[in-house]
Order: C-alpha cells, then sequence, then structure tokens
C-alpha cells in the first residue's frame, strides 16, 4: 500500500527550559543544529513525500537555509507556527501539497529520529488510520491530587511514553481538529483522536528518540549521535 505522505514538523516552540535564548531547534549537536538531524532523516525516508516546517517567523530563513545546507529536496514549505501546538500543526496542514493523504506530525526537537522508525509508524498508520511510535514505561509511576499525594499506582504494564511521528489519515485528523474542545490545551495529536472515541495503534520506537527539552538531553543526543557515527 502506498500514499502521499507530509512530514508537519513542528519548531515553533521556544527554549525556556532548555534554558537558552536560541529556539532549541538550533542547539548545536556535534557541530550541526539539532533541525538539520530530523530534516536529513524525514528526507531519506522512502515513505515521506513532502517535508513542511512549522516555525517561529523569525526563523523561517535560518530553517530555509539549513535544509539547503543539509541537502534537503523534500522541503516545500516553512510557515508560521500558532498561539498553541493544534494551531501550529493545522498551519502545517494547510501548507501541505494537497495531494496528501496521510500527515506524518513530528517535533522538531527529536532529532535522533531514524528513517526507519519514519517508515514503521507511516507503514502502521496505512493499515489503521492511526499511528505513533511509544516505548514500554519502566518507572513506577504515581498519580497525585492538587497537594502531590499519592492517589494510586497504574499498571505499568499498561502505560505507554509517545513519541513522534504521529501519523494520521488526512480526513480523519482534519475532521477530529475541526471538533476539538480547548486546543490551546491540547499537547499531543493523538489525543484528539481519542477525544472522538477514535483508536490510535502505538508501534515500539527506541529510548534514544528523545525529544529535547532540558541541557540533560543536549548532551544524550550528542552521545548517542557519537556512537551511531562510529558505528
Amino acid at each position: 500500500m502506498s500514499a502521499f505522505v507530509s512530514a508537519v514538523i513542528v519548531a515553533a516552540g521556544g527554549s525556556t527550559r532548555m534554558g537558552t535564548a536560541d529556539s532549541k531547534q538550533f542547539l548545536p549537536l556535534l557541530g550541526k543544529p539539532a533541525i538539520s538531524y530530523t530534516l536529513r532523516a524525514f528526507q531519506a525516508c522512502g515513505m515521506i513525500d513532502e517535508i513542511v516546517v512549522v516555525c517561529r517567523a523569525q526563523d523561517a530563513d535560518r530553517i530555509t537555509r539549513i535544509a539547503v545546507d543539509s541537502g534537503i529536496k523534500k522541503l516545500t514549505a516553512v510557515t508560521n507556527g500558532g498561539a498553541c501546538r493544534a494551531e501550529s500543526v493545522k498551519n502545517g496542514i494547510m501548507a501541505a501539497d494537497p495531494k496528501a493523504e496521510y500527515f506524518a506530525i513530528h517535533d522538531g526537537a527529536r532529532p535522533l529520529i531514524t528513517p526507519a522508525e519514519i517508515e514503521r509508524v507511516v507503514l502502521a498508520a496505512l493499515e489503521t488510520g492511526a499511528a505513533t511510535l511509544g516505548t514500554p514505561v519502566t518507572d513506577t509511576v504515581k498519580t497525585v491530587d492538587s497537594d502531590n499525594i499519592i492517589l494510586g499506582t497504574p499498571a505499568r504494564d499498561t502505560l505507554r511514553a509517545v513519541q513522534t511521528p504521529q501519523v494520521f489519515e488526512k480526513e480523519l485528523y482534519t475532521f477530529a481538529l475541526t471538533e476539538a474542545e480547548n486546543p490551546e490545551k491540547i499537547t499531543d495529536d493523538c489525543s484528539l483522536i481519542e477525544k472522538m472515541g477514535g483508536e490510535v495503534l502505538i508501534v515500539e520506537g527506541s529510548r534514544e528518540n528523545i525529544k529535547l527539552t532540558t541541557p540533560i538531553d543536549a548532551v544524550l543526543a550528542e552521545t548517542i549521535l557519537s556512537k551511531r557515527e562510529s558505528q
């Protein structure tokens, strides 16, 4: 089965928790900006037909230059982010090719994604309509109340740490987006489908597919990239 798949790379966030003035998408990893690794993974995946980047207006020219320097041929649009994640994704979808049948939505600050992982989750979505990468939770997780008092302990075998890309059939996702209540509170695209009663398949990903959020993440990312290069 084949379909036209547009990758929507969401790179519109700031770097509050990273503690830097610059966007975390540009954090240098082994001398290259983080977003370049993200773009190259989607460029190398045969299941991806085009790449759309959603970013802050002041970052657009810089991302375009990075794409050119990184040999990215699939980039078709760089568009402005919105006031929240859902709005940013919507802007990316609107900038995508009308031929798009599926959207692979990915965090720009997850530079360690691999072409094989992208292909695996896209193939799953082609079969089911909605799929995401995720990994089993290994820590014991507690639910708490507003006073930080433990209320319960969910069974670990029912928990998954969800990653990106998250891949959705076009009509399913756009309908879920238009029906969403309080879209400004949505931090995960799968929740749009969940809230309308839809099913999303989790495809097991890699624990290396980390998101750059705090300074320690950059250290881990460089360690993983160095290991990959040595191999």
